[in-house]
């Protein structure tokens, strides 16, 4: 059963851009995004299950993701529209195009191929867990928290927007961090569904990041034949570190498709 999603709508005519954030991320990291391209476009933008403002619910197969943003097609009275999904979130778009071509005019991969992963994420979820457990009463407390397992101060500042204060002035998670390490396995794993993506797609990805090294092309181009390769000057979260280009790359996309 899908769940009911939290997700803004700009409104407007023509067929609109979805956009689907990644593992530990929301809407909210696309604000700047949302706002330029809602001047063109209807833009609708998503929190997946488990995160965000979005209700929490166990499972998190691609399948399980996938039917969520076909529900929020629905809701919105969408017949087809252009996905953006980032990392996780660009599993989420190729599982969605496997299981409902007719409803996808183009798709857009931000820094993730259509493969099966390492875990990765063992010191992220441990710095999650802390704060958690350490119920800090301001930012500067939870940042110390997660400096104890996270080094690197932009992945801090990241998942410190998965926070926000309760009626007791204390610092909460508002991700699901159960249902997620639950269902580590399946975010992991490569989308869901066989077979070649016939939809025009573009693949966006960060040159000081692994997820689509050298090596992978190959399994991109098997899944997406009609794919479009960009390459920035960035790391993982390409969108924040070279957020111009990052439009521009989209944009150009669009206007093509």
């Amino acid at each position: 059963m899908s769940v009911a999603l939290n997700f803004s709508d700009s409104g407007g005519e023509g067929v609109p851009l979805v956009i689907i954030h990644g593992l530990l991320g929301s809407a909210d990291n696309w604000r700047s995004h949302i706002k330029y391209f809602s001047a063109r476009y209807r833009v609708i933008a998503v929190d997946l299950r488990n995160h965000g403002a979005s209700p929490h619910a166990q499972g998190m197969s691609y399948d399980e993701m996938a039917a969520d943003i076909l529900a929020v097609l629905g809701r919105c009275g969408v017949d087809q529209a252009h996905l953006l999904g980032h990392s996780m979130g660009g599993k989420v778009v190729m599982t969605f195009a496997r299981r409902n071509p007719d409803r996808v005019a183009s798709l857009m991969v931000a820094d993730i191929a259509p493969v099966a992963y390492e875990h990765l994420h063992d010191t992220v979820f441990a710095a999650m867990r802390a704060v958690e457990q350490g119920a800090p009463g301001d930012r500067r407390e939870a940042d110390a928290l997660m400096a104890e397992f996270v080094s690197d101060k932009p992945t801090r500042m990241f998942l410190a927007t998965n926070l926000k204060r309760d009626d007791g002035g204390v610092l909460r998670l508002r991700v699901n961090m159960d249902a997620i390490e639950q269902g580590y396995p399946d975010i992991m794993a490569a989308p869901a569904g066989e077979g070649a993506i016939d939809a025009p797609s573009l693949v966006i990805r960060g040159s000081r990041s692994d997820y689509v090294s050298d090596e992978r092309l190959a399994a991109v181009r098997e899944v997406l034949p009609r794919t479009e390769l960009v390459t920035l000057d960035a790391g993982h979260w390409l969108h924040t570190e070279k957020a111009e280009d990052f439009r521009a790359a989209i944009g150009d996309f669009l206007a093509a498709h």
